[in-house]
Protein backbone atom coordinates (compact mmCIF):
# COMPACT_ATOMS: atom_id res chain seq x y z
CA UNK A 1 0.00 0.00 0.00
CA UNK A 2 2.41 2.47 1.11
CA UNK A 3 4.70 1.63 -2.16
CA UNK A 4 1.68 2.43 -4.57
CA UNK A 5 0.87 5.59 -2.42
CA UNK A 6 4.35 6.37 -3.19
CA UNK A 7 4.64 6.00 -7.05
CA UNK A 8 0.78 7.59 -7.21
CA UNK A 9 2.99 10.93 -5.83
CA UNK A 10 6.29 9.98 -7.89
CA UNK A 11 3.62 10.16 -10.93
CA UNK A 12 1.92 13.34 -9.75
CA UNK A 13 5.69 15.07 -9.33
CA UNK A 14 6.11 13.47 -12.93
CA UNK A 15 3.44 15.14 -13.73
CA UNK A 16 4.05 18.73 -12.64
CA UNK A 17 7.60 18.29 -14.10
CA UNK A 18 6.19 17.87 -17.36
CA UNK A 19 4.49 20.85 -16.89
CA UNK A 20 8.30 22.65 -17.71
CA UNK A 21 8.93 20.18 -20.92
CA UNK A 22 9.25 23.31 -23.69
CA UNK A 23 9.22 20.56 -26.62
CA UNK A 24 5.38 20.06 -26.63
CA UNK A 25 3.03 22.25 -28.75
CA UNK A 26 0.82 24.56 -26.42
CA UNK A 27 -1.81 24.76 -29.04
CA UNK A 28 -2.29 21.16 -28.61
CA UNK A 29 -1.73 20.64 -25.01
CA UNK A 30 -4.53 23.19 -24.13
CA UNK A 31 -6.58 21.32 -26.96
CA UNK A 32 -6.60 18.01 -24.82
CA UNK A 33 -6.77 20.22 -21.38
CA UNK A 34 -10.27 21.23 -23.03
CA UNK A 35 -11.75 17.93 -24.89
CA UNK A 36 -10.92 16.48 -21.05
CA UNK A 37 -12.78 19.24 -19.70
CA UNK A 38 -15.26 19.00 -21.44
CA UNK A 39 -15.60 15.05 -21.40
CA UNK A 40 -15.08 15.00 -17.54
CA UNK A 41 -17.99 18.16 -16.59
CA UNK A 42 -19.89 18.78 -19.25
CA UNK A 43 -20.98 15.16 -19.94
CA UNK A 44 -21.88 14.33 -16.41
CA UNK A 45 -24.30 17.99 -15.75
CA UNK A 46 -27.37 15.31 -16.28
CA UNK A 47 -26.77 12.64 -14.08
CA UNK A 48 -25.23 14.97 -11.35
CA UNK A 49 -27.75 17.59 -11.74
CA UNK A 50 -30.21 14.92 -11.00
CA UNK A 51 -28.37 13.26 -8.14
CA UNK A 52 -28.08 16.36 -6.47
CA UNK A 53 -31.69 17.24 -6.79
CA UNK A 54 -32.40 14.43 -5.02
CA UNK A 55 -30.29 14.09 -2.20
CA UNK A 56 -30.81 18.18 -1.80
CA UNK A 57 -34.46 17.07 -1.33
CA UNK A 58 -34.02 14.39 1.25
CA UNK A 59 -32.04 17.02 3.02
CA UNK A 60 -34.12 19.48 3.09
CA UNK A 61 -37.03 17.83 3.97
CA UNK A 62 -35.12 15.76 6.83
CA UNK A 63 -33.57 18.94 8.20
CA UNK A 64 -36.40 21.24 8.54
CA UNK A 65 -38.62 18.41 9.84
CA UNK A 66 -36.37 17.61 12.18
CA UNK A 67 -34.87 20.55 13.36
CA UNK A 68 -38.72 22.42 13.56
CA UNK A 69 -39.84 19.53 15.92
CA UNK A 70 -36.73 19.70 18.48
CA UNK A 71 -36.77 23.69 18.10
CA UNK A 72 -33.55 24.27 16.50
CA UNK A 73 -35.20 26.00 13.19
CA UNK A 74 -32.13 28.22 14.18
CA UNK A 75 -29.67 26.35 12.69
CA UNK A 76 -31.15 25.08 9.51
CA UNK A 77 -29.08 26.94 7.41
CA UNK A 78 -26.05 25.44 9.76
CA UNK A 79 -26.97 22.21 9.02
CA UNK A 80 -27.10 22.75 5.08
CA UNK A 81 -23.54 24.39 4.92
CA UNK A 82 -22.51 21.57 6.90
CA UNK A 83 -24.70 18.59 4.98
CA UNK A 84 -24.71 20.00 1.26
CA UNK A 85 -21.53 22.36 0.73
CA UNK A 86 -19.11 21.31 3.10
CA UNK A 87 -19.32 17.22 2.40
CA UNK A 88 -22.13 16.09 0.49
CA UNK A 89 -21.62 18.06 -2.60
CA UNK A 90 -17.37 17.24 -2.43
CA UNK A 91 -17.67 13.87 -2.10
CA UNK A 92 -20.49 12.83 -4.21
CA UNK A 93 -19.14 14.78 -7.18
CA UNK A 94 -16.19 12.95 -6.86
CA UNK A 95 -17.66 9.68 -6.85
CA UNK A 96 -20.11 10.29 -9.68
CA UNK A 97 -15.96 11.73 -11.17
CA UNK A 98 -14.18 8.64 -10.49
CA UNK A 99 -16.89 6.33 -11.01
CA UNK A 100 -17.41 7.72 -15.05
CA UNK A 101 -14.58 9.57 -15.90
CA UNK A 102 -11.95 7.97 -13.90
CA UNK A 103 -12.76 4.53 -15.51
CA UNK A 104 -13.34 5.76 -19.01
CA UNK A 105 -9.75 7.31 -18.41
CA UNK A 106 -8.20 3.97 -17.08
CA UNK A 107 -10.22 1.85 -19.98
CA UNK A 108 -8.23 4.77 -22.84
CA UNK A 109 -4.72 4.60 -21.51
CA UNK A 110 -4.82 1.08 -20.70
CA UNK A 111 -6.14 0.32 -24.11
CA UNK A 112 -3.38 2.46 -25.60
CA UNK A 113 -0.63 0.71 -23.35
CA UNK A 114 -1.88 -2.84 -24.54
CA UNK A 115 -1.65 -1.49 -28.49
CA UNK A 116 1.92 -0.25 -27.82
CA UNK A 117 0.77 2.95 -28.36
CA UNK A 118 2.52 4.56 -25.36
CA UNK A 119 5.41 3.18 -26.32
CA UNK A 120 5.02 4.82 -29.73
CA UNK A 121 4.51 8.05 -28.49
CA UNK A 122 8.13 7.69 -26.62
CA UNK A 123 9.69 6.58 -29.69
CA UNK A 124 8.43 9.45 -31.62
CA UNK A 125 10.29 11.82 -28.78
CA UNK A 126 6.45 12.49 -27.60
CA UNK A 127 6.36 12.40 -23.53
CA UNK A 128 3.60 10.04 -22.55
CA UNK A 129 3.35 11.68 -19.15
CA UNK A 130 2.95 15.56 -21.06
CA UNK A 131 0.11 14.31 -23.66
CA UNK A 132 -1.76 11.98 -21.97
CA UNK A 133 -1.77 12.57 -18.40
CA UNK A 134 -0.85 15.88 -17.62
CA UNK A 135 -4.12 17.13 -19.64
CA UNK A 136 -6.13 14.47 -17.85
CA UNK A 137 -5.24 15.81 -14.45
CA UNK A 138 -5.56 19.88 -15.15
CA UNK A 139 -8.77 18.82 -17.34
CA UNK A 140 -10.24 16.80 -14.71
CA UNK A 141 -9.57 18.88 -11.66
CA UNK A 142 -10.95 21.77 -13.06
CA UNK A 143 -13.96 19.92 -14.15
CA UNK A 144 -14.30 18.47 -10.64
CA UNK A 145 -14.20 21.95 -8.81
CA UNK A 146 -17.12 23.16 -11.83
CA UNK A 147 -19.18 20.08 -10.90
CA UNK A 148 -19.13 20.40 -7.25
CA UNK A 149 -20.39 24.64 -7.59
CA UNK A 150 -22.80 23.08 -9.80
CA UNK A 151 -24.15 19.92 -7.37
CA UNK A 152 -24.16 22.44 -4.14
CA UNK A 153 -26.53 24.76 -6.17
CA UNK A 154 -28.32 22.15 -7.64
CA UNK A 155 -28.80 20.65 -4.15
CA UNK A 156 -30.12 23.56 -2.95
CA UNK A 157 -32.25 25.11 -5.47
CA UNK A 158 -33.95 22.76 -7.74
CA UNK A 159 -34.25 20.74 -4.26
CA UNK A 160 -35.99 23.41 -2.53
CA UNK A 161 -38.35 22.93 -6.12
CA UNK A 162 -38.94 19.84 -5.73
CA UNK A 163 -39.53 19.94 -2.16
CA UNK A 164 -42.00 22.63 -2.49
CA UNK A 165 -43.17 20.38 -5.01
CA UNK A 166 -43.99 17.35 -2.58
CA UNK A 167 -45.92 20.19 -0.20
CA UNK A 168 -48.26 20.89 -2.87
CA UNK A 169 -49.23 17.55 -4.25
CA UNK A 170 -49.60 15.94 -0.54
CA UNK A 171 -51.03 19.07 0.92
CA UNK A 172 -47.77 19.66 2.57
CA UNK A 173 -47.90 15.99 4.22
CA UNK A 174 -44.65 16.76 5.78
CA UNK A 175 -46.04 20.13 7.90
CA UNK A 176 -43.55 21.81 6.30
CA UNK A 177 -43.78 26.00 5.50
CA UNK A 178 -40.52 27.11 3.63
CA UNK A 179 -39.63 29.63 1.52
CA UNK A 180 -36.58 30.53 -0.72
CA UNK A 181 -36.10 33.68 1.22
CA UNK A 182 -35.91 31.61 4.36
CA UNK A 183 -33.75 29.24 3.23
CA UNK A 184 -31.20 31.31 1.20
CA UNK A 185 -30.68 34.11 4.01
CA UNK A 186 -30.62 30.68 6.29
CA UNK A 187 -27.34 29.46 4.52
CA UNK A 188 -25.48 32.84 3.27
CA UNK A 189 -25.71 33.86 7.46
CA UNK A 190 -23.79 30.23 8.09
CA UNK A 191 -20.84 30.59 5.06
CA UNK A 192 -18.17 31.15 6.22
CA UNK A 193 -14.69 32.37 3.95
CA UNK A 194 -13.59 28.56 4.94
CA UNK A 195 -16.53 27.00 3.14
CA UNK A 196 -15.32 29.54 0.33
CA UNK A 197 -12.22 28.05 0.35
CA UNK A 198 -12.66 24.66 0.51
CA UNK A 199 -15.34 24.38 -1.98
CA UNK A 200 -12.17 25.18 -4.17
CA UNK A 201 -9.78 22.86 -1.82
CA UNK A 202 -11.26 19.61 -1.77
CA UNK A 203 -12.57 19.14 -5.23
CA UNK A 204 -8.75 20.09 -6.04
CA UNK A 205 -7.76 17.79 -4.32
CA UNK A 206 -10.24 14.65 -5.39
CA UNK A 207 -10.09 15.66 -8.78
CA UNK A 208 -5.97 15.22 -8.60
CA UNK A 209 -6.67 12.17 -6.78
CA UNK A 210 -8.96 10.60 -9.20
CA UNK A 211 -6.73 11.59 -12.49
CA UNK A 212 -3.16 10.23 -11.15
CA UNK A 213 -5.27 7.01 -9.93
CA UNK A 214 -6.61 6.27 -12.85
CA UNK A 215 -3.98 6.98 -15.09
CA UNK A 216 -1.54 4.94 -12.96
CA UNK A 217 -3.74 1.96 -13.06
CA UNK A 218 -3.94 2.43 -16.59
CA UNK A 219 0.00 3.15 -17.29
CA UNK A 220 0.92 -0.06 -14.96
CA UNK A 221 -1.15 -2.62 -16.97
CA UNK A 222 0.83 -5.81 -18.20
CA UNK A 223 0.06 -7.12 -21.70
CA UNK A 224 -2.64 -8.49 -21.25
CA UNK A 225 -5.91 -7.49 -22.81
CA UNK A 226 -8.01 -9.62 -19.89
CA UNK A 227 -6.09 -7.10 -17.23
CA UNK A 228 -7.85 -3.97 -18.31
CA UNK A 229 -11.19 -3.96 -17.16
CA UNK A 230 -9.77 -5.41 -13.98
CA UNK A 231 -7.72 -1.98 -13.68
CA UNK A 232 -10.76 -0.11 -14.47
CA UNK A 233 -12.82 -1.46 -11.13
CA UNK A 234 -9.50 -1.16 -9.17
CA UNK A 235 -8.95 2.45 -10.78
CA UNK A 236 -12.82 3.30 -9.11
CA UNK A 237 -12.71 1.00 -5.81
CA UNK A 238 -9.53 2.94 -4.91
CA UNK A 239 -10.18 6.44 -6.26
CA UNK A 240 -13.16 6.04 -3.79
CA UNK A 241 -10.69 4.72 -0.47
CA UNK A 242 -8.31 7.51 -1.31
CA UNK A 243 -11.14 10.34 -1.61
CA UNK A 244 -12.78 9.40 1.42
CA UNK A 245 -9.49 9.51 3.36
CA UNK A 246 -8.47 12.67 1.88
CA UNK A 247 -11.52 14.21 3.25
CA UNK A 248 -11.17 12.84 6.57
CA UNK A 249 -7.83 14.87 6.52
CA UNK A 250 -9.15 18.31 5.33
CA UNK A 251 -12.38 17.96 7.40
CA UNK A 252 -9.56 18.02 10.50
CA UNK A 253 -10.34 21.53 9.74
CA UNK A 254 -13.33 21.56 10.77
CA UNK A 255 -13.53 18.63 13.64
CA UNK A 256 -11.65 20.91 15.52
CA UNK A 257 -14.47 23.47 15.29
CA UNK A 258 -17.29 20.88 15.62
CA UNK A 259 -15.63 19.77 18.97
CA UNK A 260 -15.25 23.47 20.58
CA UNK A 261 -19.01 23.69 19.95
CA UNK A 262 -19.53 20.47 21.32
CA UNK A 263 -17.75 21.38 24.28
CA UNK A 264 -19.77 24.43 24.82
CA UNK A 265 -23.44 22.88 24.77
CA UNK A 266 -22.03 20.03 26.71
Amino acid sequence: MKRRIGQLIALFFRTVASLFDKSHNFKSDSRNIILQTFFTGVEIIIPLFIVATLFGTVVIIEVLSLMGKMGFSDIVGNLMVVVIIRELSPILTAFLIAGRSGSSLTTYIGSMVIDSEVDALATMGINPIRYLVMPSVIGGTIATIISNIIFSASAIGAGFLVTKGIIFITGNAPNLQITWNYLSTEIIKALTIPDFVFAIVKPFVFGIIITINACYQALNIKRDIRLVPKATSRSVITSFLYIVFADVVLSLFYFISYMQNLSTII
